[in-house]
């Protein structure tokens, strides 16, 4: 689910150009191939091959899964009213670690022994269903995104190794972790941190990512705890399980030497292959491609995959009548079905992430390994509720040595008043990927302030203009006129971005920095640019920029952007034209700096300046605005800095 851009994908997603990879992006593209690749039972879970007489249940497999649980330890609210309002009685209502642990062990026990476990209450576990015959086993997995920078991950940073997030998915007792475009979102460093706290218990796949350039993550990946894919023993079984993750992972994250690869189905085919040459003939595939849609248009080229677990692309899936967190509607039915290369029918399913559901897909095989059918009662999302008759007790482990102290160090955080607003802060996250808003604006000013306060020290020229991805600004909500605290910037700035001054920006860049950030208007995108320093026009009957989202290069120069004037008066672009003058010097966060978002800055110089956007935004709060946020500076709605004249 994208770290600093779109491509967390819990809301509307940006739908992407084709990749070389074969990927085809966006539910319309999808279903056009339907008729011709194989695509089938896209609404409901009743695709799929029938159990008959001659062909036996030998082995009913239980694949519990989970994916971009992203650092959400302490649980999340309810809507229970769907109006958007939430009671005081349901705050925390659903999902959290501790829950999550011990409603996966009822599973669990469910799924080994055929009834449930002597605990059970309710309906979250049983209503009346039996499993199938044969031999039982259970594979437990995560498709990644397994943490998320924010204010319960920055209680992992302060601990150490263990982290609280490894501590809470080790107690799952994970066969096998894929691996996200979060995990790299502080660097390859801190992800091999995470790793650390497994103590080596815990493979981690991915057939298509070269860590070998990351000293800490080639000596897991030399220790085989990173690995292409791995096989797990059930019951006398042996189950293969192969990773991939997004090839937009350079744009998205901060793998820094970490390569991914994105021949997806050639590189899942291949290990498929060897698999199967050692007799292996159960195999799951676990896909991290931001999309599910992405994983519906790699089936029809691969062969040799059981199932598909995708991950990143935040879809609820559900049939009617499976029991959804108040709030939560489902897109689609659970699984979905796809056809691969060889006429074989595939179930393809997801979770919504955040520790609010647990994943269950219920595989029926014969004897020889051949997939029957996914159980239609049982395969489902299995909700995380803490209230009501499927309310689950909390895993005592769990809550003392995960939520309790990651709830004492939140907070701490909530009681710091580092600022008095007069006015509400519009960080909507439709709203700072699509337009202008005040705290876009306040969010530019205290990257372009921070670079000004530090440039003497590195050496760096002030900064004229700031700039701030829309993707970056992660709190989702209006912070009210009044107190705004160290947790509100947090929620605000989460991620692990430094400060940055890229000290010579042509001209030309910085007008296609900007025609990037409106490339999709008027829908919404994480590379929309909140400016700060500058004011400028665009007009969205013109020709857009258009970009290849692996490589950030740009293959149609965007026309949209008019007029560009700095606030001191400097004309940069007029009526649509650059005009000839000196590079300009530019604060922005080093995610973006390196190209993340694929700005065209990627390949320029810059100097970080030793200081998250978070801590910059914090100080800009205190010193530079000493404690206020007057209503006439920072206006509902902006002040002006972008304008559409179309």
């Amino acid at each position: 689910m994208s770290r600093r851009g779109s491509s967390n994908g819990r809301q509307a997603r940006q739908r992407r150009t084709p990749q070389p990879s074969g990927l085809r992006k966006g539910l319309a593209i999808v279903a056009a191939a339907a008729a011709g690749a194989g695509f089938v039972g896209l609404g409901s879970t009743s695709a799929g091959a029938s159990t008959s007489a001659d062909q036996r249940v030998d082995f009913t497999l239980t694949v519990l899964h989970t994916n971009d649980d992203e650092s959400q330890l302490l649980g999340v609210d309810g809507d229970t009213n769907g109006n958007g309002t939430i009671e005081p009685d349901e705050v925390k209502a659903y999902g959290g670690a501790a829950r999550y642990a011990a409603l996966w062990d009822r599973l669990r026990f469910q799924a080994l022994v055929g009834r449930p476990s002597p605990s059970t209450k309710g309906t979250a576990v049983t209503d009346g269903s039996t499993f199938w015959g044969g031999k039982r086993g259970v594979l437990s997995l995560s498709g990644g995104d397994n943490y998320l920078a924010g204010p319960e991950f920055s209680a992992s940073l302060e601990r150490g190794i263990p982290f609280y997030d490894a501590l809470a998915i080790k107690r799952l007792g994970l066969d096998a972790s894929g691996i996200g475009n979060h995990e790299f979102d502080f660097g390859p460093d801190v992800y091999a941190d995470f790793i650390a706290g497994f103590g080596g218990s815990l493979p981690f796949v991915s057939a298509n990512l070269d860590v070998s350039g990351e000293p800490k993550l080639k000596a897991y990946a030399d220790k085989k705890i990173i690995r292409s894919s791995t096989v797990v023993s059930e019951t006398g079984e042996q189950i293969g399980v192969i990773g991939l993750t997004t090839p937009e992972l350079p744009t998205v994250s901060s793998p820094r030497g970490v390569k991914v690869l994105d021949d997806l189905a050639g590189i899942a085919n291949a290990e498929a292959a060897q698999l199967t040459k050692k007799g292996i003939n159960k195999i799951i595939l676990v896909s991290h491609l931001q999309d599910i849609d992405n994983e519906l248009a790699l089936v029809p080229r691969l062969r040799n995959v059981d199932a598909v677990l995708g991950a990143g692309g935040g879809e609820i899936l559900a049939d009617p009548g499976v029991p959804l967190v108040p709030g939560d509607k489902a897109e689609r039915g659970y699984p979905l079905w796809a056809t691969d290369a060889d006429g074989q029918k595939v179930p393809v399913a997801t979770t919504t992430g955040n520790y609010k559901y647990v994943g269950q897909l219920v595989l029926r095989f014969d004897r020889r390994g051949r997939l029957l059918s996914a159980d239609d009662e049982q395969s489902k999302p299995v909700r995380v509720s803490g209230a009501g008759a499927d309310a689950v007790t909390k895993d005592s482990w769990t809550r003392k040595n995960v939520e309790e102290p990651v709830a004492a160090h939140v907070a701490s955080l909530a009681g710091a008043v580092v600022a008095q607003s007069e006015v509400s802060l519009d960080g909507v996250r439709g709203n700072v990927r699509s337009r202008e808003t005040n705290l876009g604006n306040l969010l530019a000013d205290a990257l372009r302030w921070a670079g000004a306060q530090k440039a003497a020290e590195y050496g760096v020229p002030a900064p004229v203009v700031g700039i701030q991805n829309g993707g970056g600004i992660r709190n989702d909500a209006v912070i009210p006129a009044g107190k705004v605290t160290v947790l509100d910037t947090y929620d605000v700035a989460p991620f692990s971005n430094f400060v940055v001054v890229v000290p010579q920006v042509p001209r030309e860049t910085l007008r296609q920095l900007l025609e990037r950030g409106i490339a999709a208007t008027p829908s919404a995108a994480g590379a929309f640019t909140q400016v700060s320093g500058l004011s400028f026009t665009y007009d969205v009957t013109k020709q857009a920029q258009v970009v290849n989202e692996t490589t950030g290069e740009i293959i149609t120069p965007g026309a949209r952007v008019q007029n560009i004037v700095l606030d001191d008066g400097t004309v940069v672009v007029e009526n649509g034209q650059v005009v000839d003058g000196p590079a300009i010097s530019v604060a922005t966060n080093d995610f973006s700096a390196r190209g993340g978002d694929a700005y065209p800055l990627k390949g320029l110089d810059f100097t970080p300046v030793g200081t998250t956007y978070q801590k910059a935004l914090e100080d800009y709060l205190t010193e530079g605005l000493s404690g206020k946020v007057i209503a006439a500076d920072y206006p509902e709605g902006g002040e002006g800095r972008i304008k559409s004249i179309s």
